[in-house]
């Protein structure tokens, strides 16, 4: 399995960035990472990680955005199965694992589960998200986001995924909430298991995306592009084709 990841090597997020590998390391199965360096000066990258054949890195020649950078390092991923990442989280230690195991075993094309918010002075808090554990049909998921200012219904990095189900569901091209767009995907053109444990730990830091002022100003307009996004693939993929009809 392989895990991606944009960042554009900020100096307060190296340190992050150096935990996100530590825990990949302390993983029970085998994965590689996809490092999409988003215009930055690859020579910043973690010693850690620069010295880990199991990462490899991409490097682009000007900033691009998360989403683009993302969509670009998902080209490379050589592995059946795929997870998003961010630069400054990290990966519960049995994340892999569980999810891996019930990939190979049930006929679903992604595994997700809860998350924990991660605090500064080390404490968890565990996020169960709206979607309730077990399986669920394609498009079911979206059906828990019953309006684009609620809780998004899923943690979109607490997804494992079949890789040709990512590609066909990849970041969308906003500049905040591309991953409500690739959740949403991914969820509405296959079916899935949430399983009722944290897999993925989302720190709280005053850098994060989520804490900068500029934010707030573009979520809500993200969040309904998302939330119709849904709304019409689900209904798209819900309509039956039109058998021999002509096109003019």
């Amino acid at each position: 399995m392989t895990v991606v990841i944009a960042t554009q090597l900020r100096e307060d997020r190296l340190e992050y960035l150096a935990a996100m590998h530590a825990s990949l390391t302390r993983q029970s199965v085998p994965w590689e990472a996809v490092i999409a360096i988003d215009g930055a000066d690859p020579a910043r990258l973690p010693g850690s990680l620069a010295r880990d054949p199991r990462v490899r890195t991409l490097a682009l020649p000007r900033p691009v955005g998360a989403a683009c950078a993302r969509n670009l390092a998902l080209n490379e991923v050589r592995t059946e199965f795929c997870n998003w990442g961010d630069d400054d989280d990290e990966f519960h230690d049995t994340a892999m694992a569980a999810r891996l195991q019930v990939l190979k075993t049930e006929e679903v094309g992604w595994v997700a589960g809860y998350s924990e918010d991660l605090h500064p002075d080390g404490a968890t808090t565990l996020w169960k998200c709206p979607t309730p554990p077990g399986r669920h049909g394609a498009g079911d998921v979206w059906t828990y986001w019953n309006d684009p200012a609620d809780t998004i219904p899923i943690g979109p990095t607490t997804i494992l995924a079949r890789t040709e189900l990512m590609r066909a569901a990849p970041m969308g091209g906003l500049v905040q909430g591309e991953d409500y767009m690739a959740a949403v995907g991914v969820t509405c053109l296959a079916p899935g298991i949430v399983l009722p444990q944290p897999v993925y730990r989302y720190r709280k830091h005053a850098g994060q995306m989520t804490q900068q002022g500029e934010y707030d100003a573009l979520e809500a307009a993200a969040r309904q592009h998302a939330w119709n996004f849904g709304r019409s693939l689900r209904t798209a993929l819900a309509v039956p084709p039109v058998v021999g009809s002509a096109v003019s």
